[in-house]
């Protein structure tokens, strides 16, 4: 641990040049020159309201969905004791995308302000309380893991069902908006919205930032655990609730974006280790990272229109995990 606190400060000067270069560039031709002269307080009004309105409010969305993810991954990692888990795996952003795509096909979201991350988010807990009840009940008194897996799949599948079949009576335009938001999208960000996810994802980040001890632990098997004085069952129920609280809110803020929960947290371990007091951490700061340098990429390469947030990450994303698989196996 004696590399900890360099390794952190290393990752937050990354995660400070990501958001300027995520701030810095864009669509409207704003640059550098001009954020330094907003900071200076000597930006002329159409580039403050461009910082303040839009560049601004989704590079803090962006952050605080890329280092959700990134936690979450890391910590569904160390509960299912598994480096290729990911914070979809338990069927939560299949929830999210149901309650997000009924807004969508219903027409509620063209009537009421935040029907959509609203219909995500209550998907995404539906989802939550349907695994671990079906969990819970196919192993009562104990949290089996892989009951908890299977659970995950098996109500992934029904929500995909479903939202196929909603899809299918959907007309053109609400199908387009459907499947956009289902690839991941930060560009409805706004302070609201920003200020909600904070809201959320602070009290459950710091729930599971306070388990990397039990995570070590728990990392040498549920028996050998028990015996150490860790309360196994309680960790695993408190990672798992928070972990899928922060997954439900940032897919429903930003869409179903994949990889980064993934390869971020894999990364991370191979290069400084398994120990979670720095993993958890650490995998907040790179996933806040990866994620503001996906969403800048995705509005500049196409400028002025933009891609999806979700295809960055995947294209991106695909080609960085399988080097680091071929790096892992060479060791």
């Amino acid at each position: 641990m004696t590399h900890t606190p360099r390794r952190l400060a290393l990752l937050a000067l990354v995660v400070v040049a990501a958001g300027a270069l995520s701030v810095s560039f864009g669509a409207s031709g704003l640059g550098p020159a001009d954020l330094w002269r907003f900071f200076l307080g000597e930006a002329d009004p159409t580039t403050r309201s461009i910082l303040l309105q839009l560049r601004l409010p989704r590079a803090a969305l962006a952050a605080l969905v890329g280092g959700a993810l990134g936690l979450c991954g890391c910590t569904f990692q160390a509960l299912l004791r598994n480096p290729l888990a990911e914070p979809y795996v338990l069927g939560v952003s299949g929830g999210a995308a149901v309650g997000a795509v009924a807004v969508v096909v219903t027409g509620i979201g063209l009537r009421l302000p935040w029907s959509l991350p609203l219909g995500a988010f209550a998907g995404a807990l539906a989802a939550m309380a349907l695994v671990l009840a079906v969990a819970r009940r196919a192993s009562p008194g104990r949290m089996d893991t892989r009951v908890l897996i299977l659970s995950g799949v098996i109500i992934g599948a029904f929500f995909n069902a479903v939202i196929l079949l909603l899809l299918s009576i959907a007309d053109v335009e609400s199908f387009r908006s459907a499947i956009f938001w289902m690839m991941g999208n930060l560009s409805g960000a706004d302070w609201g919205s920003t200020g909600l996810l904070a809201l959320l994802l602070v009290p459950a980040a710091l729930a599971v930032f306070s388990l990397a001890r039990a995570f070590n632990v728990l990392s040498r098997g549920e028996e050998v655990a028990f015996y150490l004085g860790a309360s196994v069952q309680r960790v695993k129920l408190t990672a798992y609730l928070a972990a899928s609280l922060m997954v439900a809110a940032a897919v429903a803020a930003g869409g179903v974006i994949g990889f980064v929960g993934l390869i971020v947290p894999h990364a991370v371990r191979l290069a400084w280790g398994n120990d979670h007091r720095l993993l958890l951490p650490a995998s907040f700061l790179a996933g806040t990272a990866f994620l503001l340098l996906a969403d800048t990429v995705a509005r500049l390469v196409l400028a002025p229109a933009e891609l999806p947030t979700g295809v960055v990450t995947a294209v991106a994303g695909v080609p960085f995990f399988v080097a680091l698989l071929l790096r892992g196996g060479r060791r």
